[in-house]
């Protein structure tokens, strides 16, 4: 009984060390730009800019894939906001965007 007790503690000990390894092995910085550009927009989801809605715009933008704010009802003061937080930020691997109001 003790023998089977100490194997699985073992086996338990063991697995445990190899999530532990993987957790920052493979770690993945979260990048918050994406929630932050969502809250600024109007949030209609209208998808008058040709994206399915305003989370699609906002990923769009934090991925480099839209280099202007193309967001229809916002207006012009909170283009220029969201560009100038998106061209102040840096992303989780220090990388800056140069996106247009």
């Amino acid at each position: 009984m003790i023998k089977t007790v100490l194997i699985m503690l073992a086996i338990g000990g063991a697995l445990g060390l190899i999530l532990a390894i993987a957790n920052i092995v493979f770690f993945v910085k979260e990048d918050t730009r994406v929630e932050q550009v969502i809250s600024m927009l109007p949030g209609y989801n209208c998808g008058a800019c040709g994206y399915p809605g305003c989370s699609g715009l906002a990923a769009s933008l934090v991925s480099g894939e839209v280099d202007q704010v193309v967001c229809k009802p916002a207006k012009a003061d909170v283009r220029e906001e969201i560009a100038e937080y998106l061209n102040n930020s840096e992303g989780p691997n220090g990388e800056k965007l140069k996106v247009k109001a």
